[in-house]
């Protein structure tokens, strides 16, 4: 992380009276054992005690918030519910927190145009249990989606096991508030599909608090299938499980969702749900199917093909409503589950050609073995998003730094069978140095002049993403050779 501001920390009570001022009563914590629960995210092997943290409740202190923190070069992390898992809300020793667990209300549900209008402390959940009793549902659907709010969502693009079919969140967001730092409201978006000019909305969405902060976000809301079935598909190798994946696929049969564990994670959540999950198999698929009744019974029977044709040996449909959600209730819990057999993990997050599965999946294990950890694997095998769950011990000397290198091990092989460092849990700290395996340095310049167009002081979620931050005075530098700017022809503004 950057080196901390000295003089800023010596400014903290300074900086806490003035919060106070826009945030009376409780809504600012400055003392020491009261900062402890926002030292780290969902990434804990990352820990910082931030400046202070300002809990607001309205969009005009988050304004005032900005608009004072810009005018005094104050640093500012948005935080959510913390449960990033890249280190995204990773605090600053010469930063305030900015807290959005407030911004907890859902404020217009619109079925005539089928959205919601909530506040980004929402919790991912909230919004479907706000909508079902009329039959709709949101659909990204996070495994951290009790937890994880809306507003930590459209910073991390977040996705889930449904969003295969029905899309990321970027793919479900219509509009949003957005608070800059120098305070100045903006909206971006509305209840229409298709909003006019730039889409600053595809822009935002993903950008992980480093243009703005969220205060008011419209999500799309869809009503819920007729018919959803669920299959437990059993394999005896690991290989023959991934190839059935890109088989299903490449048929035409688009499942509402596709996911994959190995048998580390199987056992782990077999024994912490009880779902009925084969504990012998080398690899489950989760397949759903949903739609109009007659639909899913024909692509039942032809997924179970696809599957026998590459020696699937065990084979479940579930029956009822709560049988389905008893198989995805194993998924859901796969990560705490794997608690139970190792003392620490390292989630990883890398997203691949579906195509490249089998053989990204031997190179895994070869690399645990060549690393002396084990690896267990949950992922969302249907758009080749990668969760590797490596196993170590903390308290063990080395073994963290083991861990890291095995999963930079994992992201660079990634990237080159095709694939991205990221697919929902984002950049943060945890892949921020990894930047330039997938990308040049003119296009991390590119990227970083749009982050300074949001926030040219570079005070919003410092030290996250890029891996070398220039200055944009730096950035906006024209190169001079021999007394000559490049392509001189080309008109200046």
């Amino acid at each position: 992380m950057p080196a901390p501001d000295a003089a800023l920390i010596a400014r903290k009570a300074e900086i806490v009276r003035a919060l106070r001022r826009i945030v009376p009563g409780e809504g600012v914590v400055s003392e020491p054992e009261a900062l402890v629960p926002f030292e780290s995210d969902g990434l804990s092997a990352y820990r910082q005690t931030p400046l202070a943290v300002v809990l607001p409740e309205t969009t005009q202190q988050v304004s005032e918030i900005l608009k004072w923190c810009s005018a005094e070069g104050v640093k500012v992390v948005p935080r959510g519910a913390g449960t990033s898992l890249s280190g995204g809300a990773l605090p600053l020793a010469d930063g305030v927190v900015l807290g959005m667990a407030k911004f907890n209300r859902i404020l217009e549900v619109d079925y005539a145009n089928r959205c919601a209008v909530v506040q980004p402390g929402v919790t991912n959940l909230g919004v479907t249990h706000a909508v079902e009793a009329d039959g709709f549902y949101y659909a990204p659907d996070p495994s951290s989606q009790i937890a994880c709010t809306i507003g930590g969502n459209v910073a991390e693009n977040s996705g889930g096991v449904h969003c295969l079919k029905y899309g990321l969140t970027t793919n479900n967001l219509l509009g949003c508030e957005l608070v800059l730092m120098n305070g100045e409201v903006v909206r971006l978006g509305g209840k229409g599909f298709d909003a006019a000019g730039y889409d600053l909305l595809g822009v935002v969405t993903g950008s992980e608090g480093l243009l703005g902060v969220v205060t008011e976000v419209t999500v799309r809301i869809l009503p819920k299938p007729e018919t959803a079935k669920a299959l437990l598909l059993g394999f005896p190798l690991v290989e023959a499980a991934g190839a059935t994946v890109g088989d299903i696929i490449a048929a035409g049969i688009i499942p509402a969702g596709l996911e994959m564990m190995d048998n580390p994670a199987i056992r782990a959540a077999e024994a912490f749900v009880g779902a009925g999950y084969p504990v012998d198999a080398a690899a489950l698929l989760i397949v759903e199917l949903d739609g109009p009744e007659a639909e899913c019974a024909e692509l039942t029977g032809h997924v179970r093909a696809l599957a026998s044709a590459r020696g699937a040996d065990f084979v479940r449909v579930s029956h009822s409503e709560a049988e389905r959600l008893a198989f995805w209730a194993g998924r859901k819990a796969a990560f705490p589950a794997v608690g139970r057999i190792a003392p620490d993990y390292y989630c990883m997050d890398g997203t691949i050609p579906r195509g490249k599965l089998p053989q990204v999946l031997s190179a895994m294990s070869e690399m645990a073995r060549s690393y002396g950890l084990g690896v267990a694997n949950v992922f969302h095998a249907g758009d080749g998003n990668l969760h590797p769950l490596i196993l170590y011990d903390a308290d063990k000397p080395g073994e963290l730094e083991k861990a890291e290198a095995f999963g930079a091990e994992i992201l660079k092989l990634c990237v080159a069978v095709g694939g991205v460092l990221t697919g929902e849990h984002g950049v943060g700290v945890e892949k921020r140095d990894l930047m330039g395996t997938m990308f040049d340095p003119t296009d991390l310049a590119c990227q970083q002049r749009v982050k300074c167009a949001f926030d040219p002081a570079l005070l919003l979620n410092p030290g996250k993403v890029f891996p070398t931050l220039h200055r944009c005075a730096e950035l906006g530098r024209m190169h001079v050779h021999r007394g000559k700017l490049a392509f001189p022809d080309l008109p200046r503004f």
